[in-house]
């Protein structure tokens, strides 16, 4: 299955689709089971209510709708950097042994032709294509073996970086964080759909056109199974959270020159069974 979630005059929803075509509901509509990282805490006789409710809802044509993240408000974004070795050594790090983990807020989220705000504080604005794991059952202390049980769906993410702001302390997070950078969507693919651990999918940035990241997602150093694992050891994990899980090389910043985001600028991201991510650059007003 696949969901979106949605905005139009009539309002905010979440449609489904099991044969192509999305059929959905609004807030407003009797029925409404609730946004997805509503319905991810419910059992399984409940989620498959809700989702038969939204099928028998009328159709919703994706692309007369402003599409919104498919998790509105997750409550953890953990993003994994240097997770493909080739990106490590373009960025000149030693790859590590141990995930370099930082966090995302939910306020940078966008959805799918949302546009990315470029800040006036700075011209380093860079793409980061990247596949994102939706945790759909909780836990902490999650053996590696069965952390895939633990995960409900896949979707495409931007890490937008404000590359100078990022690098002026050793900690990541304000350069990962700015307002409307974190390009998420369009759809939340369930795993079943999918390969195991979503390996071997391809992953492709394009900035105006032209190819500037290519990769597969079996490259990753750290799968799925196992950041999940690492993370749970301390961490309790909550249905809806997130696990952007890392980009290849070609980043802008590893360039020479240097290829930075501008005002109208169209950035895509492609990962193979899933769909394509599409927002323009914009200036801050």
């Amino acid at each position: 299955m696949r969901f979106t979630a949605f905005r139009d005059a009539a309002g905010s929803g979440l449609a489904v689709s099991s044969s192509g075509a999305f059929h959905g509901l609004r807030e407003t509509d009797p029925g409404f089971p609730g946004f997805l990282e509503n319905m991810l805490g419910l059992g399984t006789a409940a989620f498959k209510a809700a989702c038969e409710s939204l099928a028998k809802g009328p159709a919703v044509d994706l692309d007369k709708v402003t599409l919104l993240p498919p998790i509105r408000r997750p409550g953890k974004i953990v993003c994994v950097g240097l997770n493909y070795a080739d990106h490590s050594a373009e960025s000149g790090f030693k790859q590590p042994d141990y995930p370099t983990l930082f966090a995302r807020f939910s306020s940078t989220l966008i959805g799918h032709g949302a546009p990315l705000i470029r800040p006036r504080v700075s011209e380093q604005f860079d793409y980061e294509g990247e596949l994102v794991a939706i945790i759909g059952k909780g836990g902490r202390k999650i053996p590696r073996e069965k952390a895939l049980e633990h995960v409900f769906g896949y979707s495409i993410f931007n890490d937008v970086s404000v590359r100078d702001y990022q690098f002026k302390s050793p900690q990541w997070t304000m350069g990962k964080n700015f307002d409307d950078t974190g390009a998420f969507g369009p759809v939340v693919v369930t795993a079943d759909e999918l390969p195991p651990g979503a390996k071997g999918l391809k992953l492709e940035t394009r900035l105006n056109g032209t190819v500037v990241q290519s990769a597969s997602t079996t490259d990753m150093v750290f799968d799925i199974a196992s950041q999940i694992a690492i993370v749970s050891e301390g961490i309790t994990l909550e249905p809806g959270d997130l696990f952007v899980t890392g980009t290849p090389s070609g980043v802008g910043a590893a360039r020479k020159p240097p290829l930075w985001m501008k005002h109208g600028d169209i950035c895509e991201v492609e990962i193979e069974k899933i769909g394509v991510l599409r927002n323009q650059v914009q200036d801050e007003a």
